[in-house]
């Protein structure tokens, strides 16, 4: 039997706190693919965190020159999870704030919603999450702070934790 992964979301952005805005939106299917778009800024989107750039490795040159519209983003967004209704989030604080300010800015609302990802894990499964985040990073070679890459990730580890702690 094949399980169902659960379809997970992540955010890259400009930065924490006070003005930052998303900058790479990346979802992993629940068949294992992933997708990731960056996004490009809107003239207002003026914050940028150096920290947060040597994090993801994107400098805002390059999301200039290759983002897309606020408004593709949103649309591909609502294209891909409106079926599902819902998709996962480990940063969910942060990654609903950054989602509504997408869709608020494309002037759409989203026909999806987020949900905490912890909501699906058992006490046993998170008590393994981090040593088990850690070993998938290491075996699948993932290049961590990139979204399609990171909701992968947490896929992964989501799918391993549950393996560890069934029957």
């Amino acid at each position: 039997m094949s399980e169902t992964l659960p379809t997970v979301l992540d955010i890259e952005a400009s930065g924490f706190g006070r003005g930052s805005y998303p900058i790479e939106v990346g979802i992993a299917r629940a068949d294992g693919s992933c997708c990731a778009f960056l996004v490009q800024p809107l003239d207002e989107w003026t914050h940028w965190d150096p920290k947060a750039e040597l994090l993801h490795g994107i400098s805002r040159d390059r999301l200039i020159q290759e983002g897309y519209p606020v408004r593709q983003v949103a649309r591909w967004l609502n294209d891909e999870l409106r079926e599902l209704g819902k998709a996962y989030s480990d940063s969910w604080g942060y990654d609903n704030t950054w989602l509504s300010l997408l869709f608020h800015h494309a002037g759409m609302l989203p026909h999806f919603r987020l949900e905490a990802l912890r909501i699906l894990l058992t006490e046993e499964q998170q008590a393994l999450w981090s040593d088990t985040k850690e070993a998938m990073i290491a075996e699948q070679g993932i290049h961590r702070h990139r979204a399609g890459e990171d909701a992968r990730l947490l896929q992964l580890t989501y799918q391993h934790t549950r393996r560890l702690v069934e029957p």
